[in-house]
């Protein structure tokens, strides 16, 4: 019993936590070039030297084909860390800024500065990337930084704490485990900026408790990210696309997964017909004996799943697919035909390997359909109709776009990942996660010259003209106004 309350984290702790950091940062430390190198060098390491490790967290958390956990979540660890080393001296150089007639002689400058102690709270699917990337951000910025992971996947949030321990400076970083208490806890404090991933739910929490301090957050969310499918495609590309971007992504189970197909009437049949071949291909007769197909991370994530299947408007939809095992925690993709656009199954996003195609008489439907539902995290357009593409890219609002692929658009560093509307707010990856921790702060420098009457009373015709001529910018109503006209 005793141990159990020295265990206990609450808000007196959560302040003590926050305290600590916010000395550590006003040593200054953390703003220095060197410090960053030294942390993202830290986290390289972590990477190389313990990829089993985390490979194997991942799988007890998810069943994560090794393969998977390599490209999703170490690559792009490292390869992120492998950027922000290369440009990060070129990210902290002041940017140039233009002056006005009306501050000469004047030079100005914007400084990226860091915010300060920031909080990022991750999500379960993607455990490690999703946790270590926005830190690399917050690193990079010059922040003391507290990680949250989830804790729905306890093997990768509890390797986490061991590898933060061993390879960062933890007067500066910190990882802090455990579930609600622990979360509401951290929230209740003044951050200088919040980094959530996850849930629109959720994010909703975490933004009110924002508000109370006026913190700024990113939130990077989800939503029902559709995939539209022309019947001028190359078929047999597009399938092992949406493959990689529905299956083999966690088993659906990612933000940027395509949550449903919108084709039309016509070649929904063919489509069918060619995901059930691709389902066989790569994942064998029985997919649900696989070794290449996560599990679901939990049993009541499989229970949510279960009841999306049982709904009695879906139930008898399902074309593809349908076997399951609770003890397993599997779900074999599962493709549905036509489902009713009030069941729960077109209402939420599924985050799981069931798969509505939606039918429409022409595929320019589409946009109309995808515009009367919330705006996506991701929008999928497979066609080679260059109108169609066009309208699409101008008529669609999403968090990102991506043409005739899945998924891909991650990535790409030199674009922003983030969301709009309920898919989120704010971004980050490569520079924009620099940019996402940082304030950038507006510095005019003048010296003593130059000191025009002009600007002080007492307010005379001559100067109102004169001042009128300056503020318009035009150097012949300069000299004019000079010379009395």
């Amino acid at each position: 019993m005793m141990e159990e309350k020295k265990q206990t984290f609450d808000a007196n702790e959560a302040a003590w936590l926050v305290k600590e950091l916010n000395e550590s940062f006003r040593t200054g430390k953390t703003k220095s070039y060197e410090w960053r190198v030294s942390q993202l060098k830290g986290i390289e390491k972590m990477v190389v030297e313990r990829e089993k490790d985390i490979c194997e967290a991942l799988y007890k958390d998810l069943s994560k084909p090794e393969y998977e956990a390599f490209v999703s979540e170490i690559a792009m660890v490292k390869s992120s860390c492998e950027e922000a080393l290369k440009e990060l001296k070129q990210w902290m150089k002041p940017e140039k800024a233009k002056t006005s007639m009306a501050t000469y002689p004047s030079s100005a400058e914007i400084v990226s500065e860091p915010l300060g102690a920031v909080l990022v709270i991750s999500t379960w699917n993607y455990p490690f990337s999703l946790s270590v990337k926005p830190v690399i951000g917050a690193i990079t910025a010059g922040n003391a930084v507290v990680l949250k992971p989830s804790e729905i996947a306890p093997a990768t949030s509890s390797l986490l704490s061991k590898l933060f321990e061993e390879y960062l400076d933890r007067s500066a970083v910190r990882v802090l485990e455990g579930g609600v208490l622990e979360t509401t806890a951290l929230l209740d404090q003044k951050w200088d900026k919040i980094f959530y991933t996850g849930s629109p739910r959720v994010g909703r929490i975490v933004m009110t408790a924002a508000a109370k301090h006026l913190t700024p957050v990113v939130l990077e969310l989800g939503g029902k990210c559709p995939a539209v499918i022309d019947s001028d495609v190359d078929l047999q590309v597009t399938v092992r696309r949406i493959i990689a971007g529905k299956w083999q992504l966690n088993n659906g189970q990612a933000c940027i997964s395509v949550d449903y197909i919108i084709t039309t009437k016509e070649f929904a049949p063919k489509l069918i017909d060619a995901l059930r071949k691709g389902i066989e291909e790569f994942f064998g007769t029985d997919p649900m004996e696989s070794k290449d197909i996560s599990c679901i991370v939990s049993s009541n994530h499989f229970s949510r799943l279960e009841s999306l299947m049982d709904d009695y408007k879906v139930f008898n939809k399902i074309v593809v697919g349908g076997q399951r095992n609770q003890k397993k925690l599997k779900i074999a993709p599962t493709i549905f035909l036509d489902v009713p656009g009030d069941s729960q199954l077109m209402q939420e996003e599924i985050f799981g390997p069931l798969l509505p195609i939606i039918t429409v008489e022409n595929v320019k439907d589409s946009i109309d359909l995808i515009n009367s539902k919330p705006k996506p995290l991701t929008a999928y357009l497979f066609t080679n109709n260059e109108k169609l593409k066009n309208n699409f890219v101008q008529s669609v609002s999403s968090g990102g776009m991506v043409i005739n692929d899945t998924v891909l658009h991650v990535t790409v560093s030199s674009l922003p990942f983030g969301g709009v509307g309920e898919s989120g707010m704010g971004s980050y990856h490569g520079k924009f996660s620099f940019d996402a921790f940082s304030h950038k702060k507006a510095v005019l420098y003048r010296s003593f010259s130059g000191d025009a009457s002009v600007r002080y009373p007492p307010y005379t015709p001559e100067k109102q003209k004169l001042i009128r001529a300056v503020m318009n910018g035009g150097i012949f109503d300069i000299i004019l106004a000079l010379m009395g006209f």
